[in-house]
């Protein structure tokens, strides 16, 4: 009995009067650990019951459960669907307030391009402070086609927002052959580059859909593959790299050129974001995932359901 009220006791307050496990502690004149048992003891007696009263807040959470058991994921966001399409604005938002949930000054991001990291560019709230964060671009730009979706732009937008450092990347998204990319790779100011994005603690990412689908393919560069595209067997991209659906990036006469972050090296990086959504990117997303290429899903909630 005498235990019996003393785990009551503690439990009170910890949990009714919101006491510290220290400040307890001074009070029994014991160790925080000790009590830190107590309050355990006390939940698999039944003396405590904590109930959480929020599937109706968010009714998406048992989906993003689901996949990040699935797919042995840190976290998944899934963003509730308002139309028939993805909603870039609402996905930008919700994966904005992930990064800065997680973003610690001084630390280093990497950013990939595209339209989808544009929108959760565009969503971070300005004015804050991260003098000591660093932004850094993780692929080349494509020359002047949609520059706004550049890396290098990117990192700006981030960096002005946060009051962050940044860095630039002065290459093109592809070489001219598999030569010349290896030559761009042993440039001392590319090199450096790279080099600091595999320290990154965060890298944001987009994965674009199929050859038929990707924006890359769309463009004048990748007018000048098409041909090639229609026999080249790809379920999507990450980083301009054309993945496999094991989430390999084969050697191609594409990879072969392109001039971006390795991708295999984004398997130790500790938060790698990816935000995409769109049933035409399912496939890729697929990939993505069992290739361990990220172990965070910024989705909607019917790229989720496919999932």
């Amino acid at each position: 009995m005498e235990d019996r009220r003393l785990l009551v006791k503690i439990s009170h307050m910890y949990y009714a009067e919101g006491a510290t496990q220290s400040e307890i502690a001074k009070v029994f004149g014991v160790s925080r650990s000790l009590i830190s048992k107590y309050l355990s003891k006390a939940r698999e007696l039944g003396i405590v019951e904590i109930k959480i009263h929020d599937g109706s807040n968010h009714p998406l959470m048992n989906i993003e459960a689901r996949i990040e058991k699935k797919y042995g994921l840190r976290e998944v966001i899934c963003v509730p669907n308002l139309g028939n399409g993805p909603d870039l604005e609402n996905i930008g938002e919700y994966a904005s307030k992930y990064l800065l949930r997680i973003l610690k000054d001084g630390q280093i991001v990497g950013v990939s391009s595209g339209t989808t990291l544009l929108s959760v560019a565009k969503q971070i709230p300005a004015n804050l402070n991260y003098s000591s964060t660093t932004f850094v671009p993780i692929v080349g730009g494509m020359g002047d086609e949609r520059v706004d979706i550049h890396a290098n732009v990117l990192v700006s937008m981030f960096a002005e927002k946060l009051k962050a450092n940044y860095k630039l990347l002065h290459a093109p998204v592809m070489a001219d052959s598999k030569k010349d990319k290896e030559l761009f790779m042993t440039q001392t100011s590319i090199q450096s580059i790279f080099n600091l994005a595999e320290k990154a603690d965060i890298i944001l990412v987009g994965i674009g859909g199929s050859p038929k689908h990707s924006t890359i393919t769309r463009s004048e560069l990748g007018k000048k593959y098409r041909q090639y595209f229609n026999e080249l067997d790809a379920v999507g991209d990450i980083c301009y790299k054309f993945i496999d659906e094991n989430g390999s990036a084969p050697s191609n006469i594409w990879n072969d050129k392109i001039i971006s972050f390795n991708i295999e090296k984004l398997k130790e990086i500790p938060f790698v974001i990816g935000v995409a959504a769109g049933l035409e990117k399912v496939d890729a997303i697929k990939a993505v995932l069992k290739g361990k290429l990220i172990n965070v899903l910024i989705t909607d909630e019917k790229t989720a359901e496919m999932l």
